[in-house]
């Protein structure tokens, strides 16, 4: 079974964010995925990044933490800030709930995480951060030249 460990820690900055959606898709690589697979782990790893950024700390400079593992052709990812955290967790992965209503696209980025992730957990502690761990299993076997 393949397994492969990754972490990185960047500041909150949006610039980051497609870094931190690149970085990630490196990774994936490794597993031959399809263009779609790589697509739909961007897009979770993008709303989990800005998430952190907006709400968890709401603009200011701090880090975000960026777990990947891979076990046998799944993908793990946590995406972790130590920010404000989340009241209501239930209530915040409803779809189109925001507590920043006047940003673009509001409300949506759970909502994104599960559509394109097999599995969402997220954990969250008021004034110690959020949480967020997904996986995705990627379906195409790789041919013969590319095993390792």
């Amino acid at each position: 079974m393949q397994q492969n460990e990754m972490k990185l820690e960047f500041d909150s900055r949006s610039c980051n964010e497609s870094f931190a959606r690149v970085a990630v898709a490196a990774f994936l690589t490794q597993l031959n995925p399809t263009l779609e697979e790589v697509s739909d782990v961007k897009t979770a790893v993008s709303e989990a990044v800005t998430n952190a950024i907006i709400h968890g700390y709401e603009g200011k400079i701090k880090k975000i933490v960026i777990e990947c593992e891979i076990r046998g052709r799944v993908l793990t990812v946590t995406v972790r800030d130590f920010g404000k955290g989340i009241a209501d967790i239930k209530k915040a992965m409803e779809p189109l709930y925001t507590t920043k209503a006047e940003c673009d696209r509001a409300g949506m980025g759970f909502a994104f995480m599960e559509a394109f992730m097999d599995t969402l957990e997220v954990t969250s502690s008021l004034g110690q951060g959020t949480c967020v761990k997904m996986s995705k299993s990627i379906t195409r076997e790789p041919n013969k030249y590319e095993r390792q």
